[in-house]
């Protein structure tokens, strides 16, 4: 049997390559926009991929399904409530499929998604009973799916909860689980793990999710931790829906005359250099979004999801190329090209840069009693800020920023702070963009950091905050 598990590292995204080598057939699960692996895995393994299954209509990333089916001939199977535009074959809850000796029986979970299915594979060779279930967006590792993104999430919230007690917990504990997503991704909670598999049996015992069996009280924790919907989800999810996309991402380079054309006619100029590099020096007006972090395909939606033209600068021509792949990946098809040979060509040419200041923590502390004009400016989540913020901070989420906010004096320095440092520097290049003339970037730790220095937090009713 084949069975192997294929990562997108900065979606936190998992699909899965299964089948059987001596019958030939191979299918793909929640196959990712690019499907170059799939191929390479089929010709390697000689078998022919003849089935593409869809868990849901995804809300996150866009599917490779369509660019797959027009490589390999497949044919496309979601479950019968999903309602896509495209040629596909609808399956009803308990359908089985054969691959081979593999058999893949159909698991209806709504509640992520009113379609919503996992799936049970079964080694008909060693025995007639799951040996694993690929889960999809309903159970993970460490947690649960969210319930916010297709229906009112009340009702999500109980469709996953029967979905799980009804359905999927119900399995033998020795069931492997495989998720559809891994820590980092936004459709799960805070608590999912970076693990990739997990069993029935674990998760039944050590999930804390699960231990909750009143539906009430699960719908109210569920709601309760929310964090913020994927940028442009409903938009990823009509391209999903939608008829069949085949193309191939191409964006061509540009030189540097043409990248400040693009500029000074509205377009947003991403730079994908690690933070450092670009407080050192980058483009008037350019947003950094640093491609060697994960998440930068989510981080990209927040900040450049109001259709403008995206051009990207990296390091070299690479970076660009890469960039725009995990543009489509979430639906951006707007990207019109990169600066090439990246940075260097700009300095080459003589093009005039920006920078932006770097303090630690443990410097932003005496420069802000040296200089009572320094203004700290909190860009996490609100229910970070609520949690604890420093005395005085004014707080506005990294991805609302769209100019210098209310209560900011943009003629004062700001200095802009989270927990790590990551969101911070795309906050800062936005507030930059936005027309700070002083704008400071606190690197290597944020309010946590301020925490462990013994200083002081507030709640955000006023409360003295954890020290």
């Amino acid at each position: 049997m084949i069975f192997r598990q294929i990562i997108h590292n900065d979606l936190g995204c998992a699909s899965y390559f299964i089948g059987d080598e001596k019958a030939g057939v191979a299918g793909v699960v929640d196959p990712r926009l690019e499907i170059d692996e799939y191929l390479e895995l089929a010709r390697y393994m000689g078998v022919e991929i003849g089935h593409i299954f869809e868990t849901h209509n995804h809300a996150d990333h866009v599917s490779g399904h369509g660019r797959l089916a027009a490589a390999t001939g497949a044919t496309i199977h979601i479950h019968r409530d999903a309602s896509p535009e495209y040629s596909h074959q609808p399956f009803d809850d308990g359908e089985e499929f054969e691959l081979g000796a593999l058999r893949v029986r159909a698991l209806h979970t709504p509640g992520h998604r009113p379609e919503h299915t996992a799936f049970a594979l079964i080694d008909t060779r060693r025995s007639k009973q799951p040996w694993a279930v690929l889960t999809g967006d309903t159970l993970f590792v460490g947690d649960v799916a969210r319930p916010d993104l297709a229906i009112e999430k009340s009702e999500g919230a109980r469709g996953i909860f029967r979905s799980l007690h009804q359905k999927l917990l119900t399995l033998p504990g020795d069931v492997e689980i495989w998720p559809g997503h891994l820590g980092g991704s936004m459709c799960g909670g805070p608590g999912m793990d970076m693990k990739v598999a997990s069993t029935i049996g674990f998760e039944r015992d050590w999930n804390p999710v699960l231990s909750i069996t009143d539906e009430d009280e699960f719908v109210a924790q569920a709601l309760a931790k929310l964090g913020p919907q994927p940028p442009n989800f409903r938009k990823i999810v009509e391209l999903n829906k939608g008829p069949l996309r085949t193309e191939r991402t191409e964006v061509a380079p540009l030189e540097p005359r043409e990248v400040e054309s693009r500029c000074t006619a509205g377009a947003l100029l991403i730079d994908l250099r690690p933070a450092r590099e670009f407080d050192e020096g980058h483009i008037r007006g350019a947003i950094s979004n640093p491609m060697t972090r994960a998440g930068f395909g989510t981080k990209l939606a927040w900040v450049a999801g109001g259709g403008q033209e995206i051009v990207f600068v990296g390091r070299d021509d690479e970076d660009g190329r890469r960039a725009a792949a995990l543009a489509a990946a979430v639906g951006l098809h707007n990207v019109v090209g990169y600066l090439r040979s990246g940075m260097e060509s700009w300095w080459q040419n003589g093009g005039p840069v920006e920078h932006v200041e770097r303090l630690t923590v443990e410097e932003l502390i005496p420069r802000a009693v040296e200089d009572p004009d320094v203004q700290i400016l909190d860009v996490r989540e609100e229910h970070e800020w609520n949690a604890g913020h420093i005395p005085g901070s004014a707080f506005k989420v990294w991805h609302d920023i769209d100019g210098v906010p209310d209560g900011i004096d943009p003629a004062k320095p700001i200095a802009v702070i989270c927990e790590s440092g990551q969101r911070a520097g795309t906050a800062a290049s936005l507030l930059q963009r936005g027309g700070a003339g002083d704008v400071i970037h606190v690197v290597d730790g944020g309010v946590p950091r301020w925490r462990a220095m013994g200083r002081p937090l507030e709640t955000s009713d006023g409360a003295p905050g954890a020290t």
